[in-house]
């Protein structure tokens, strides 16, 4: 388990929402797929917000279900970029959830997940940066 996992979320707080009973799997816990949306969600605001543009995601991976997510559990998304390319970037996402009754927030899912820039016809665009032209 990594540092973060101890010491509470780090990165921008994307998105938070309260898991519902619509949101269960057949045994009754929150469905992984509906928490895997949700970072999706938020990944995607992260991204756009980053890249200027609208944004679509290519690619999920190192995905880490830790614990699960129940009913009633405050589920909250923060992300930190982790690279800029030229027409993608990568995201780390972190799920954290808040137990009714809990004072601290636990890690329970985390992954990194790409978007590329995409213009208005649909097709890849490079990335806008701040950055200064560099002089090497």
């Amino acid at each position: 388990m990594n540092e973060q996992a101890t010491t509470g979320p780090s990165g921008d707080l994307c998105i938070r929402t309260l898991a519902m009973p619509a949101d269960t799997n057949a045994n009754g816990d929150i469905f992984g797929g509906w928490l895997l949306s949700q970072m999706d969600v938020g990944g995607g605001v992260f991204a756009s917000k980053v890249a200027r543009s609208r944004t679509v995601t290519v690619a999920i991976e190192a995905m880490n279900f830790r614990k699960a997510v129940y009913v009633g559990d405050l589920v909250s998304v923060y992300a930190n970029l982790v690279r800029v390319g030229r027409t993608s970037l990568t995201v780390h996402l972190e799920a954290w959830a808040l137990r009714r009754k809990e004072l601290h927030p636990f890690l329970v899912t985390d992954g990194n997940f790409t978007y590329v820039s995409i213009d208005d016809h649909g097709r890849p665009q490079p990335i806008q940066r701040n950055d200064p032209p560099s002089a090497t």
